[in-house]
């Protein structure tokens, strides 16, 4: 079984050796490890892939746990293959429905086969689209949206969560959120093309470059903002000479990003895709 190991907590000496003695210890094939230390925020980020021949993850999530609780660090133990079959989605959002309600209705019609377990946002605006769907809805932010960011991580964590999905969910992770979840995890959509178009208003930047060709990219969250290596899925739409800007928003948001972000999660949870030392491979 492949598993995917993280650990992040406050930096100091000795926290990677324990667990990867343990794994090795277990007879376990060390696939990719990969080790941070984040010095603005003094957090030591840790991430270990590894294979084993068995199949039952508990006493090696309980033993984990004991060495994160003597050493100060979150420990999690996540195989892509426990429920392969139905990983389990938190759909994070913001202010724009379209791409969360595509994939929805993806998911109950069954061309993405995963559970919608759980939406979560910063500001109000997903709570009827999950009580249409039947899905548990949380706001864990204030009243200017700026979210709880730990209170996020702590539900996804409670609900048994495999894929967290940003469906135009516009916060920055923190890095100790994205190491939480790190391994392939965590899906975005990014409403402009990548590398080329990043930050918050591409398709601004694009239309001020001239350019008739707009798209949206779906690809897995590393700390560092629309890094560009991880890309799972594009969908382009080209336009007119003189197309004004609201007409190619309009398009943008109802029609690609929507479809972009249903092909993307549909390659990740199909096990079409996986992300390995940080750049997206093709499973065979």
């Amino acid at each position: 079984m492949r598993c995917v190991i993280t650990a992040v907590g406050p930096d100091h000496r000795g926290l990677a050796d324990p667990i990867v003695h343990y794994v090795t210890g277990q007879g376990a094939n060390i696939a990719e490890i990969q080790m941070y230390d984040h010095d603005e925020e003094r957090l030591f980020a840790m991430l270990v892939r590894v294979e084993f021949e068995s199949d039952d993850l508990e006493p090696l999530r309980k033993a984990l746990a004991e060495i994160g609780r003597l050493k100060g660090l979150s420990v999690r133990v996540w195989s892509p293959d426990h429920r392969k079959k139905r990983p389990r989605l938190a759909i994070w959002t913001t202010y724009r429905m379209e791409p969360p309600l595509a994939l929805l209705r993806a998911i109950r019609d069954g061309q993405v086969r995963a559970e919608a377990a759980l939406m979560l946002g910063n500001r109000p605006n997903g709570r009827s689209l999950a009580e249409q769907f039947g899905v548990d809805w949380y706001m864990p932010a204030d009243d200017r949206g700026n979210p709880d960011d730990a209170r996020m991580i702590e539900l996804c964590d409670e609900y048994d969560i495999d894929y967290i999905v940003l469906a135009r969910y516009m916060r920055v992770l923190p890095p100790g959120s994205c190491w939480k979840y790190a391994g392939g995890r965590i899906i975005n959509l990014h409403h402009g093309l990548l590398p080329s178009f990043p930050g918050l208003r591409p398709y601004h930047d694009a239309y001020a470059g001239r350019m008739l060709t707009y798209g949206a990219t779906c690809h897995y969250v590393v700390p560092e903002l629309d890094a560009g290596n991880q890309i799972i899925n594009q969908s382009t739409f080209t336009v007119a000479p003189g197309t004004k800007l609201p007409e190619i928003i309009r398009r943008g948001q109802q029609d690609n990003e929507p479809a972009c972000l249903v092909e993307g999660v549909r390659r990740v949870v199909d096990g079409e895709v996986e992300l390995h030392f940080h750049r997206v491979i093709a499973r065979r």
